[in-house]
């Protein structure tokens, strides 16, 4: 089987990090290119990037002739762009279908939940998805679950705060809300499988590692460090008026980041602990093909595994150059 061409947007991520990596540990299946903004092209990372992949192109994504030039020729696109630029992704897939692009991943790479409401982020990527199949260009949507290095409690040491984005303590109701989480670093190997695998072509995805509550994360850690944790406990009303004020916040100044920032924690919160979206169960109910079946050979991370690596000081933290900027909008 001759390598696929694979073109990757959003690598200075930190899931566009990890699917670099993923398809660069397959040598054998992946020629890899990058595709960045020319504002990016001339940075430190993006120099270092050169040096493992095929080409860097530096192109103006809102510019449809020099994104289709670009694209001529490539087997796979991989969208994993920012949060807040979803709906760029319209003329990404225009582009993709008129250069003849064999196979779409657009930016989904979150947890499952249906659209219509219930988080902003999700409707936006809605928006792209309806314009792929507009277009009737071959495409995968991949979901992830939430990530372990995002779901980890603090403990009373402080020993696994070299790891944590912000330290959280809270159970959101009961704590019994099951959810699929998962270990960003093995986002990049589900995603070099699914591309390619036939069966994946114009399907939803999700690919976790483990599903657990909150309840669950906290006794791992707890068993695991030897320490006990002091919860904090936000009910189901209280996380409900924070989700209404925040989408009031949201409302009155919609630019404004640090408020999109803190109306999206608050969707994932209600999707996961007072819907209960994020499961297998649903993911199933919603047309999913469920990489854990489809892969049976790879085995992804446990979240107890995860916890054993970060006892060890061994886990890289998640935004680690967002760290400050994140802290400030999150409140777990």
């Amino acid at each position: 089987m001759s390598k696929q061409r694979v073109l990757l947007l959003g690598v200075t991520g930190e899931t566009g990090g990890s699917i670099l990596q993923g398809l660069l540990g397959d040598p054998d299946s992946f020629d890899v290119e990058v595709l960045v903004r020319p504002s990016a092209a001339d940075s430190p990372r993006i120099k270092e990037l050169a040096e493992r992949v095929v080409k860097v192109h530096a192109v103006d994504i809102a510019s449809l002739p020099e994104l289709v030039k670009t694209l001529v020729g490539i087997d796979v696109f991989i969208s994993a762009i920012d949060p807040g630029s979803q709906l760029a992704q319209l003329n990404l897939a225009t582009a993709a279908k008129e250069a003849g692009v064999k196979h779409f991943i657009p930016c989904a790479f979150t947890t499952v939940a249906p659209a219509g409401g219930i988080m902003t982020l999700r409707d936006e990527k809605e928006q792209v998805y309806q314009h792929i199949r507009k277009l009737y260009l071959p495409y995968t949507v991949i979901d992830v679950g939430y990530w372990y290095q995002l779901s980890f409690p603090a403990l009373p040491s402080g020993r696994v705060d070299y790891a944590s984005v912000a330290p959280r303590l809270t159970i959101h109701g009961d704590g019994n809300m099951p959810t699929m989480l998962t270990d960003l670093r093995d986002i990049g190997p589900f995603v070099a499988l699914i591309i390619k695998d036939p069966r994946t072509l114009n399907r939803f995805v999700i690919a976790y590692g483990d599903v657990l509550s909150e309840n669950e994360t906290f006794h791992i850690m707890e068993d695991l460090s030897g320490e006990k944790i002091n919860r904090v406990h936000i009910s189901i009303e209280e996380l409900l008026a924070s989700r209404a004020r925040a989408a009031a916040a949201l409302k009155a100044d919609p630019p404004k980041a640090g408020a999109r920032m803190v109306a999206s924690g608050e969707n994932y919160k209600y999707s996961k602990y007072v819907r209960g979206d994020n499961t297998p169960e649903h993911a199933q109910y919603l047309g999913y093909l469920d990489a854990r079946e489809l892969y049976p050979e790879f085995k992804p991370r446990s979240f107890t595994d995860f916890v054993c690596e970060l006892l060890a000081g061994k886990v890289p933290k998640a935004y680690a150059s967002r760290a400050e900027e994140i802290k400030k909008f999150r409140h777990d």
